[in-house]
């Protein structure tokens, strides 16, 4: 895939969409960053290691609870805040 190809099929991405995949994305840095593995997130937060190999796939669009949750696991707190247009 070209990188035009690439930048048009992200822009055609939903912005709720991305709001959800830059947040799984920086929780999936901090999770890299503290050394924790995929198995150890998943017992602190009652998942199974397959369950948060697809939330970081993003195989699914993760729900707000979902990514707070990942974020707890994390020692993190997800703050949703407004912005205007």
């Amino acid at each position: 895939m070209r990188l035009s190809e690439l930048e048009t099929s992200f822009s055609s991405i939903p912005t709720d969409e991305k709001f959800v995949i830059d947040i799984m994305a920086e929780l999936y840095a901090e999770r890299i960053k503290k050394n924790v593995s995929q198995r150890e997130l998943a017992e602190k937060i009652g998942m199974k290691q397959p369950q948060v190999a697809k939330l970081e796939m993003l195989e699914s669009l993760p729900t707000l609870r979902t990514l707070n949750r990942y974020a707890k696991g994390l020692g993190l707190k997800l703050k949703v805040g407004l912005v205007p247009v």
